[in-house]
């Protein structure tokens, strides 16, 4: 079994804790490696290697800095197999999709590399007699990423590679249920040309993650996960003088219209509902047909489909559509909202309980359960699943469907499938959600505009990701300068090149 270690001034360092937490193989229910569970004295120091090591680095021009990304993005794609095993291994989704997880995190990277134009300040000439107005966007100094399960790569790329390119150190802190691919990212950093102790990877849990929120060297902290949790992280950090751009979870509502096409609708849902075995905050967990008609020949059209559905480990090859959920306890909390729908009078069509896969039978798989008629009041409505279930609720007209979206608490992502531009302009504009998808299911913004929710899926200001992210991870000085003397006397005749 692997023992873990945290990624201290460029090297593998083992913890002093003695506490551990269990990295389970999905598919197996099998402890494939163990995480250290850093201590707050641990965090502290490496916080303090990090502000040491910031200095320089933020000195480092924007160019040089975007160098490191530019060959951190070639490494990355070098690597890709290698990273996509590394995600599949520890979550347990399939190797397409784990190489997605890295695709879309290595997006960001990419726009990265063109970090010294987002990092330009404002000028004005002559703003008053003799007097110019300039100003500069400099790091904060150490920020911190926290970050969840579901996305190993994707999202501590998303955090890391704006900070550091704007001229941060950071920490990070991966879910200590799947530390190895951040850990591989840290040393292909370092061969990019990343200084020692700019990034430092430390595991841990809530200890942990306290200690960050309470330490005052870290400026800001950005976190991915629940709601509850990022609720309270943001209000500890707040509390604590901190920027935080926190984002939480989702009840994410795809409405079809009378008039879209059901095939297509039907396969944007079973791929949004199921795929990654539903544990993504943009997955599609809602259908609202609109009228009679189309519920009834949407869910014909879904059952088949979803009976097809192949579940499998990621070693079982390219054509399984699914794999596990990441513990045994989201396993039974699935099964128990499944429980509660069929109580609460929910019209289960196909169940999902019980799934057993031959020669895998610990593994913590999950059958897709489908619902029809299901109402607000339900569980199974109310809670973010993150499972492989998708609900139906039929609704008997447009403002109907969009009221459902409006009036729910989460605001991360929804869609409409309709064949008629003016309903679709009419969603768009009227719906409180932050990311919304036309005749697109899953409508996760490419990496140089922004990723974000709204209501209760997001606390904080600034989205994840574009040009939010250098607004987040940078501070403006504006400088007032007026000059009494002349100008002085030499030139140079030479272009000089850049240290």
């Amino acid at each position: 079994m692997t023992e873990l270690t945290n990624w201290i001034n460029g090297q593998h360092v083992k913890s002093g804790s003695g506490r551990f937490s269990d990295v389970f193989n999905p598919a197996t229910g099998e402890v494939q490696a163990k995480t250290p569970l850093s201590s707050v004295e641990e965090l502290n120091d490496a916080v303090a290697k990090a502000a040491e090591a910031q200095v320089a680095w933020g000195a480092t021009n924007p160019q040089r800095r975007a160098r490191v990304m530019m060959k951190f993005g070639a490494l990355i794609n070098e690597h890709m197999d290698e990273l996509a095993e590394l995600v599949s291994r520890e979550h347990g989704k399939t190797l397409p999709d784990a190489k997605g997880d890295v695709q879309r995190g290595l997006e960001v990277v990419e726009v990265c590399m063109g970090a010294p134009s987002m990092l330009k300040g404002e000028y004005t000439d002559n703003g008053g007699p003799g007097i110019d107005l300039y100003s500069m966007r400099q790091p904060l100094g150490v920020v911190a990423g926290i970050t969840p399960f579901n996305f190993p790569a994707m999202i501590p790329l998303w955090k890391m590679a704006p900070a550091l390119a704007s001229g941060n150190a950071m920490i990070l802190k991966p879910s200590e249920r799947v530390p190895s691919t951040a850990l591989r990212l840290a040393e292909l950093l370092q061969e990019a040309g990343l200084p020692d102790g700019v990034l430092q990877v430390v595991n841990g849990d809530k200890a942990v993650v306290d200690a960050i929120l309470d330490n005052e060297d870290v400026a800001a902290v950005g976190f991915v996960g629940s709601t509850p949790i990022a609720q309270y992280i943001y209000g500890r950090a707040a509390s604590n003088g901190k920027r935080a751009q926190c984002f939480g979870g989702a009840k994410n509502h795809m409405i079809i219209m009378p008039d879209a096409d059901l095939d297509k609708a039907a396969d944007a849902l079973v791929g949004a509902g199921y795929g990654a075995a539903g544990e993504r905050c943009m997955a599609i967990s809602v259908a609202v047909p609109v009228g009679k008609e189309t519920a009834d020949g949407l869910i014909e059209r879904l059952i088949p489909r979803v009976e097809k559905l192949k579940v499998g480990p990621y070693t079982s090859g390219a054509d399984v559509d699914y794999g596990p959920v990441i513990t045994a306890a989201a396993k039974s909390r699935i099964d128990g909202l499944v429980d509660s729908g069929v109580n609460q009078g929910a019209n289960l069509v196909i169940d999902g309980r019980g799934f057993e896969l031959q020669g895998y039978e610990n593994g913590f798989f999950c059958g897709p359960s489908l619902f029809d008629n299901v109402t607000p009041d339900m569980d199974i409505y109310k809670e973010e699943i993150f499972g492989p279930v998708l609900t139906q609720v039929r609704a008997d007209t447009y403002e109907d469907a969009l009221n459902l979206v409006i009036d729910n608490p989460y605001g991360n992502g929804t869609a409409i499938y309709t064949a008629d531009g003016d309903t679709a302009r009419d969603f768009a504009h009227r719906v409180n959600v932050g990311m919304v998808g036309i005749n697109f299911p899953i409508p996760v913004p490419l990496s140089y505009h922004t990723f974000g929710g709204w209501k209760k899926s997001a606390f904080g200001d600034l989205n994840q990701y574009g040009p939010d992210a250098f607004r987040f991870y940078t501070k403006t000085k504006t400088v007032t300068a007026r000059w009494f003397s002349g100008i002085k006397d030499g030139g140079e005749f030479n272009f000089k090149a850049m240290d």
